[in-house]
């Protein structure tokens, strides 16, 4: 079986993929939108995680990045069962016992559902401005990855003795309420697969086209096999952007568009070449058309994945 999950509007207005409503949208519309998910059988909620936007991007990028800590945080107040996503948090910007506070926090107040999702990033200004290492920020993520491990495992006095950080007879408490937080990994590069194969519990590739994921999927396979690791991953993608229905304003050509049994047969599609979650996007012109396409999927598409 499929489950879907959704990337908030509003907490990240890139102009990749931010509405027009977005722009003069709010904390209103954020709690709506994830409360239409928890009510609509959503696996989760996921947020973006940037610090500072250089000039030279914002024009395309924007400096509309909400904390994921604290949005996260906040929705899990407004919300009862939907999971709590951060895609991705760059915890190469952060020293992994203060991820691992933070985090930690989260999943212990929300009752156990934060999923972390981490990345390594790509703004060299934002690692620059708090003294991050760009050029080895892969290295520093495969290490932050294993701290974290222990950092948000079960041990009130977690241990870590790595080439960048070491920590040991220092207590943080609250524990995570799960013991054992799913880490999935984010990125499409061959570094990045490689990472999610070996030290996460799932991947989330970052819209790679339907063609090239099978390769891919066969790929993280292989090396968590040649790895002997057993344990299960979840195969994570992005579909493309949806309209359930059909819509009477221009969509755009790259959306899938039509009736439930129509766009549920297309989506089938990732469920046979070995993808265990979706995240979808819907086009909408309003808060109001976004929660009423949610919830048309929920009730008209989803049930035939």
């Amino acid at each position: 079986m499929v489950v879907y999950g959704i990337q908030l509007p509003v907490q990240s207005q890139s102009t990749l993929y931010a509405e027009s409503w977005e722009a003069g949208a709010g904390v209103a519309d954020l709690v709506a939108v994830a409360r239409a998910a928890d009510a609509h059988g959503f696996d989760y909620v996921a947020c973006c995680d940037h610090v500072a936007i250089p000039r030279r991007l914002a024009g395309a990028m924007s400096t509309v990045w909400y904390d994921p800590v604290a949005t996260l945080s906040f929705l899990a107040a407004a919300t009862e069962r939907v999971r709590l996503l951060s895609h991705v948090a760059v915890v190469g910007l952060r020293h992994p016992l203060v991820t691992a506070k933070a985090y930690a926090t989260l999943d212990h107040l929300s009752g156990g559902r934060l999923v972390l999702g981490v990345g390594a990033g790509h703004v060299r200004e934002e690692f620059e401005a708090v003294g991050a290492d760009f050029a080895g920020r892969g290295r520093v993520l495969d290490e932050t990855i294993d701290a974290l491990r222990a950092a948000l495992g079960p041990e009130e006095y977690p241990e870590h003795s790595g080439e960048r950080f070491s920590f040991r007879d220092l207590g943080q408490r609250p524990r995570p309420a799960q013991d054992r937080v799913p880490v999935w990994v984010g990125g499409s590069s061959p570094a990045a697969l490689r990472r999610a194969a070996l030290k996460g519990d799932g991947w989330l590739p970052q819209g790679d086209p339907r063609d090239r994921l099978p390769e891919r999927i066969a790929r993280l396979r292989r090396l968590r096999e040649e790895a002997g690791i057993k344990e299960p991953v979840t195969v994570g993608a992005i579909t493309e952007a949806l309209y359930v229905g059909a819509p009477k304003w221009d969509v755009g050509r790259r959306t899938l568009a039509g009736g439930p049994e129509a766009l549920a047969s297309s989506l089938r599609a990732y469920g046979e070449m070995g993808v265990h979650q979706i995240q979808v996007r819907f086009r909408s012109r309003s808060r109001t058309e976004l929660t009423d396409q949610m919830a048309a999927f929920a009730a008209e598409v989803a049930p035939h994945l």
